[in-house]
């Protein structure tokens, strides 16, 4: 890959852009917009910030809803900008690698290259999550043996065998770091009849989340509103709580990894017991993730180094591999810059 050529991670949590083999932006994928004045105002951090806190013609948007673009105009405006912003000092156009969610349409798909070919881009590419994902683990997929992926993003969990360049089986899983922060609200609404944020959901889960064997020692205060007294409250809460929030969602995940195993030829699955799965994306810094999966699959269960950017990663080291790769590697003539 040429040191102008650019990869984007397009996530529904964050947008991770490489030049090169270097990370040189990572921000939420956050837009907020202004009705009044019917403009975009802030992208990325400077937008993820004024979550909660904007009067009402300010709207924040998440222009990717799990695994798909909800918004297809604020998505291509946000696109457009984080390319502008990676190629503004670029003498050439430089060619753009995007790995876009697994459930998007071919119209969506469309969409994203036209934003990028908007911004400047001389040529774009798509590649699948799952190869991305794997590739920037650092797994050598080009012999035939079967590897194991289970990318576990903001939006959705896809889970791929890989052998010799190509995608074996795979599956998507709306099951992800957004569902996790859900479940989270819904088990202190039901419990403690206390509303809490977004953000206060996803810091309890980066702080004290946990799916195996908790540590009742390890607390945090929790804040939010009472939905009886209307009053502002906060409650000391320990990882066996969030245990008991958290499991449903992580066993619906062991169960989608299990389904994929039951679909895979024999000889992979033995491949993968003696290689381990690879877990990467956000989701996979749960705190007992690993272990979970490993005590229900029987199967030897790892976490990538860097889980959150392999995906941007592994798209920087897509061009090297893109005549090998069999499956997930789209070379789209037809968006050829003109």
């Amino acid at each position: 890959m040429s040191s102008m050529d650019i990869g984007i991670d397009l996530g529904t949590a964050n947008i991770i852009v490489t030049m090169g083999s270097k990370i040189i932006t990572d921000e939420p994928s956050v837009v907020a917009y202004d009705t009044k004045k019917d403009e975009i105002i802030a992208i990325g951090h400077d937008a993820y910030k004024m979550i909660g806190r904007t009067p009402k013609h300010i709207l924040i948007r998440k222009p990717l809803n799990d695994g798909t673009i909800s918004d297809d105009e604020l998505a291509i405006k946000m696109i457009r900008e984080f390319v502008l912003k990676a190629s503004r000092n670029l003498m050439i156009k430089p060619q753009i690698v995007i790995c876009v969610p697994s459930a998007v349409t071919d119209v969506e798909n469309r969409a994203v290259v036209e934003a990028a070919l908007s911004a400047g881009a001389r040529k774009v590419y798509l590649i699948k999550e799952p190869i991305a994902a794997i590739l920037g683990a650092g797994v050598d997929i080009s012999k035939a043996d079967g590897a194991m992926v289970v990318d576990i993003g903001g939006g959705t969990c896809d889970v791929a065998v890989v052998s010799f360049n190509g995608i074996v089986t795979s599956s998507t899983l709306k099951m992800a770091g957004n569902k996790f922060d859900q479940a989270i609200i819904k088990y202190f609404v039901n419990r403690d009849k206390i509303l809490i944020g977004e953000k206060m959901a996803e810091e309890s889960k980066i702080k004290i989340g946990s799916v195996y064997e908790p540590n009742k020692d390890n607390c945090m205060v929790v804040k939010g509103r009472h939905l009886i007294e209307g009053l502002p409250r906060g409650i000391e809460v320990s990882e066996v709580e969030m245990y008991e929030a958290l499991l449903p969602c992580a066993m619906e995940i062991v169960a989608q990894t299990k389904a994929i195993f039951e679909a895979t030829p024999p000889e992979l699955v033995g491949d993968i017991l003696t290689s381990s799965i690879v877990l990467t994306g956000g989701g996979a810094m749960l705190r007992g993730l690993p272990e979970l999966m490993t005590h229900h699959l029987k199967c030897p269960c790892r976490v990538a180094e860097n889980p959150l950017e392999c995906v941007a990663l592994g798209a920087a080291k897509a061009f090297k591999v893109a005549d090998s790769l069999m499956d997930g590697f789209e070379k789209v003539s037809v968006y050829k810059y003109k």
